[in-house]
């Protein structure tokens, strides 16, 4: 079930260093979920979870690289942090140009390694906050009537009641009417909200 609290998903092989790093991460007050392996991850994860993945290279029955693409391929919006003892040029290459966010070499520092995670969960969280936001506002633009939607877009455009009700063909007060129900109808407390967050929408 997803939580609004954002998870760590640690993914790597190596016992010592999987319950090294999920310890250290809890101190700071990061909620992890370690798995050995790519199945073991994958059964548990959750697409719709806020958090970031922190996968190892080199793993046994399937490469982290290759989770990676699959990753990448199922279109996920945490960002995905590559950790390895076996740090190449082309490897980095390759792991940035499939999609990672960041890649560290192990061992890694304590503080380098909570950092990183700090900016890619903030980073994250505020991508997820604003496509929400954008789901929202097109779920609301859906109740708008076409009449609504019409004098919507002459508000954004800056002109003034009587001058939608002439293009529009309608009296001053029919179109306060339909502003008054347009605003209920996205939630917009003043015309300056409602410019700001459907003006790219009906713009677009």
């Amino acid at each position: 079930m997803t939580s609004l609290l954002p998870v760590i998903y640690l993914v790597d092989d190596d016992d010592a260093v999987r319950q090294g790093l999920a310890l250290l991460l809890s101190t700071v007050g990061m909620q992890v979920q370690a798995h050995a392996s790519a199945d073991a991850f994958l059964l548990r994860f959750d697409p719709e979870q806020p958090g970031a993945i922190l996968l190892d290279v080199r793993m046994p029955g399937g490469s982290g690289m290759s989770l990676l693409d699959r990753l990448m391929a199922m279109n996920v919006t945490q960002p995905v942090i590559i950790l390895t003892g076996h740090a190449t040029v082309d490897l980095c290459r390759r792991a940035f140009k499939s999609g990672a966010t960041e890649f560290l070499e192990k061992p890694v520092d304590d503080e380098l390694l909570i950092d990183t995670l700090q900016k890619a969960l903030k980073a994250h969280l505020l991508q997820k906050g604003r496509k929400e936001a954008e789901r929202a506002a097109l779920e609301r633009y859906a109740r708008l009537s076409a009449r609504e939607r019409e004098v919507l877009e002459l508000l954004v455009a800056g002109l003034t009641n009587r001058e939608i009700g002439r293009a529009l063909d309608l009296s001053p007060r029919t179109v306060e009417v339909h502003r008054a129900h347009l605003a209920e109808k996205l939630e917009a407390e003043t015309l300056a909200q409602l410019v700001r967050q459907y003006a790219p929408l009906v713009e677009g």
